[in-house]
C-alpha cells in the first residue's frame, strides 16, 4: 500500500510546478505587437469598456429599486472601490507591460496555477460579456423599430422550448458581432480609430444629456413629498453600491492593452486614472440629472432616460438617447473582442493553452487567429444561448482577477528584485564579469566556485535592507522572524490574510441568516477574525518593500490593497450559490485543459532542464574569514527575473 503513495520529494517537486513563476524578458518593451497607442487611445479604450448600457439602464434601474436619489452616494462609494482595484492594475501595467491583464500579473508573483485559472475564467467573463451586449444592442435597436425583427424570426424561423437557449436565434446580434470581429483583425490601430468614433459620439449624446438635464432639473423632486434624498436608507445605498460597482469593470482592457501602448509606464497609470474619473463623474452627473428631472419613483428602468425626456416634453430626444446608447454599447463590443484575444494569445505565447492561438500576423501584428476563432464563438453564443442565466456568471470572473491582482501586488512588493545576467551569444563562453557593479553592495552569485568566486566589499555601517526582510526597528522585538529568507514572512502572511478575509465576510453574509448564530458567537467570531486578518496586515507591514522604482507604485501598502481584496471577497460571497455551482464546474474543466495540456506545454517547465544543469552556485560574505564565509547556494528550479529566489537551500561549507 505504502509504496503506491507519493514520496514526499515527489510532492514536493510538483507542487513547485504548480506555482512556478513566469521569467521576464531582460527588455520587457520588445514585443511582437505594434506599440502604437498613447495614452488619449488607451483612456478612451477604458472609457468605452466602461461607460456602456449601464449609464442608459443601471442608473434608473439603481435609483427606483434600490436607493432613490442617493444612487449617487452608491456611484460615488463603488467608484471609491474601484479606484483600489484600478490602482493595482496601474501598477502591474507600468511595471509589467505585458499583454494578459490579470493573468499575467499573477503568473509573475503567485504562480502558475493560479495564474492560469485567472484566465480561465477572464476568457468566459469576456466571452459572455461580449455576448450579452451584442444581445441587448440587438434588443435596443429592435425595440426603435417595434420589435418588427423579433417578430420576423419567430414567424420565419421559429423558436425553441428548450433550457439554457435563448427563446429565438438573434441573428442581428452575432452579425453585430461577426463586424465587429472583422473590424478588429485589421489592428490595434484600426480598433483604437473605430473606438474613437464610438466614444466621441457617445461623449456628445452625455454632455447633451447633461445640460438639458440641469436645464430641466427640479430640486423638488429630491424633497421630502417625493420620499426624500435617501428613501432606502443606508441599507439601500450600499446594496445600490454593490450593483454599481459592475459598471466600472471595464478598465482592465486597459492593462490587456500595455504591449501595444508607446510608453506603458506612464501611459497605462495616467490612461486608468483619467478613464475611472471621467467614467465615476459620468455616471454621477447622469444620475443626478436623472433624479431631478423627474421624480426617483417614477422612472422605467428600462429606458429611464428616454422615458424622461418624453414626459418632459422631449420626446425627440429619446431618438439622440437610442443614439448614444447604442454608440456606447458598440465601445463595450470592441471592448471585450479587443482584450480576449490579447489574454488568450498570453497564456498561449507561454504554452498554457493552445500554441495555435500565439501566432501574432506579420501584417496587422494582431492575434489573428484567436480574433476570429473567440469572435465566432461569441457571435454563437449570443446567437442561441439565453445569456441572462450567465451574466451573474461574469461578476464572480471579475471579482475574483481583482482579487489576486491586489494579492499579487502585496507579494510582489515585498520580494527582492534579482538582477538578470545580460545574455550571451550563443557559443561564447560567460563573462566573469559580476552582475552588478561593486559600488551596489550587492551579494553576487556566480556557478563555479573556481573561476567565478567573488568577495563583496559592503560596509556594514551602510548597510541597507532588502524588500522583504524585517525592519531594523521591529527586529528587537520580532528577532525571530529574521531566521527566515526575505519575502517569506510575508507570502504566508497573504495566505493567512485572505482566509481570515473569506472567513470575515463568510461571517457578515452568512451569520444571522444561513448560519443563523447567537449574537455572542457572531459577535466572537468577528472579532476573531478581525483580528486574524489585522496581524496578518501587521506582518506584512513590519518588513521593507521595493521603493526605488521608476514606474507608479500604489500608495498605502499593503492596506489599499488589503481593503480591495476584503471588498472583493464580500461581493463575491453576495452573489447566488447557483453563480458558485457554475463557477465550480467551470473551473474543473479549466483544471482539465491545465494538467491535460498546460502543465506538460508551459514554457517554465522545458526551461528547468537546463536550469538543473547547474550544481551549486557559490556566495562569499565579506566579514570573517574564508573558509567560514563561503556558502553553497543550490539553485532555484523557477528563478523568475525581477523576483525573488526563496526556494534556495544554503548550506555552510
Amino acid at each position: 500500500m505504502a509504496r503506491w503513495l507519493p514520496r514526499s520529494a515527489d510532492l514536493t517537486r510538483f507542487c513547485q510546478k504548480l506555482n512556478r513563476v513566469k521569467t521576464l524578458e531582460d527588455d520587457m518593451m520588445e514585443t511582437s505587437f505594434n506599440r502604437c497607442l498613447s495614452t488619449i487611445d488607451l483612456t478612451l479604450l477604458g472609457i468605452g469598456g466602461m461607460v456602456g448600457s449601464g449609464l442608459y439602464v443601471l442608473t434608473g434601474t439603481v435609483a427606483k429599486e434600490m436607493a432613490g436619489p442617493a444612487v449617487i452616494v452608491s456611484f460615488i462609494i463603488a467608484g471609491f472601490a474601484s479606484l483600489l482595484a484600478a490602482l493595482c492594475y496601474a501598477e502591474f501595467g507600468a511595471r509589467v507591460p505585458k499583454t494578459g491583464s490579470a493573468y499575467m500579473f499573477t503568473y509573475v508573483s503567485m504562480g502558475e496555477i493560479w495564474a492560469f485559472l485567472i484566465g480561465w475564467n477572464v476568457l468566459l467573463e469576456y466571452m459572455i460579456g461580449g455576448a450579452a451586449v451584442a444581445r441587448a444592442w440587438s434588443g435596443y435597436l429592435d425595440s426603435i423599430f417595434n420589435h418588427k425583427i423579433k417578430n420576423f424570426t419567430e414567424t420565419h424561423i421559429g423558436t425553441w422550448q428548450v433550457p439554457f437557449l435563448a427563446h429565438y436565434p438573434d441573428f442581428l446580434a452575432a452579425t453585430i458581432l461577426l463586424v465587429a470581429t472583422a473590424f478588429i483583425s485589421f489592428g490595434a490601430k484600426v480598433s483604437s480609430w473605430l473606438n474613437h468614433v464610438f466614444s466621441a459620439v457617445s461623449i456628445g449624446v452625455i454632455l447633451f444629456i447633461l445640460i438639458m438635464g440641469f436645464v430641466l432639473a427640479q430640486p423638488k423632486n429630491w424633497g421630502a413629498q417625493e420620499g426624500g434624498f435617501a428613501p432606502y436608507g443606508l441599507s439601500g445605498i450600499m446594496a445600490g453600491t454593490a450593483t454599481c460597482f459592475y459598471a466600472f469593470v471595464g478598465f482592465d482592457v486597459i492593462a490587456a492593452s500595455s504591449e501595444e501602448a508607446r510608453n506603458p509606464q506612464k501611459a497605462v497609470p495616467r490612461a486608468i486614472a483619467f478613464s475611472l474619473g471621467l467614467a465615476t463623474g459620468a455616471y454621477i452627473l447622469v444620475s443626478m440629472v436623472l433624479t431631478l428631472m423627474v421624480p426617483w419613483h417614477t422612472l422605467d428602468p428600462d429606458s429611464a432616460l428616454a422615458d424622461a425626456f418624453y414626459r418632459r416634453g422631449y420626446s425627440w430626444a429619446g431618438f439622440l438617447v437610442a443614439t448614444g446608447s447604442i454608440c456606447a454599447m458598440n465601445t463595450v463590443l470592441l471592448s471585450n473582442l479587443f482584450s480576449l484575444p490579447r489574454i488568450v494569445y498570453a497564456m498561449a505565447e507561454d504554452g498554457l493553452f493552445f500554441q495555435v492561438f500565439s501566432r501574432v500576423h506579420p501584417r496587422t501584428q494582431v492575434p489573428v487567429i484567436g480574433i476570429v476563432v473567440f469572435g465566432f464563438l461569441m457571435a454563437l453564443l449570443a446567437l442561441v444561448f439565453d445569456l441572462e442565466a450567465l451574466v451573474q456568471f461574469l461578476s464572480i470572473g471579475t471579482l475574483l482577477a481583482y482579487t489576486f491582482v491586489a494579492a499579487s501586488i502585496i507579494v510582489l512588493r515585498f520580494q527582492q528584485q534579482k538582477a538578470v545576467a545580460p545574455t550571451q551569444p550563443a557559443g561564447s563562453r560567460p563573462s566573469p564579469e559580476p552582475r552588478e557593479g561593486p559600488a551596489t553592495g550587492e551579494l553576487k552569485e556566480y556557478e563555479s566556485f573556481s573561476d567565478k568566486l567573488q568577495l563583496v566589499d559592503r560596509d556594514k555601517s551602510k548597510e541597507h535592507r532588502e524588500p522583504g526582510q524585517l525592519k531594523a526597528a521591529f527586529e528587537p522585538y520580532l528577532e525571530f522572524l529574521s531566521d527566515f529568507y526575505p519575502g517569506e514572512v510575508v507570502t504566508v502572511a497573504v495566505v493567512t490574510l485572505m482566509v481570515s478575509a473569506v472567513c470575515l465576510c463568510s461571517i457578515l453574509v452568512f451569520g444571522n441568516t444561513h448560519l443563523h448564530l447567537p449574537t455572542w458567537s457572531y459577535s466572537l467570531l468577528l472579532v476573531l477574525f478581525s483580528l486574524g486578518f489585522l496581524l496578518s496586515l501587521l506582518l506584512i507591514w513590519v518588513h521593507e518593500q521595493q521603493r526605488s522604482t521608476q514606474t507608479f507604485q500604489i500608495p498605502l501598502v499593503p492596506l489599499s490593497p488589503a481593503l480591495s481584496i476584503v471588498l472583493n471577497i464580500y461581493l463575491m460571497l453576495k452573489l447566488s450559490y447557483v453563480t458558485w455551482l457554475r463557477f465550480t464546474v467551470w473551473l474543473i474543466l479549466g483544471l482539465l485543459v491545465y494538467f491535460g495540456y498546460g502543465i506538460w506545454h508551459s514554457k517554465e517547465n522545458l526551461r528547468e532542464p537546463q536550469l538543473q544543469r547547474v550544481s551549486a552556485h557559490y556566495v562569499v560574505f565579506p566579514s570573517g574569514s574564508l573558509e567560514e564565509t563561503v556558502q553553497a547556494v543550490q539553485p532555484s528550479p523557477q528563478p523568475a527575473a525581477g523576483l525573488p529566489d526563496t526556494d534556495t537551500d544554503e548550506a555552510k561549507r
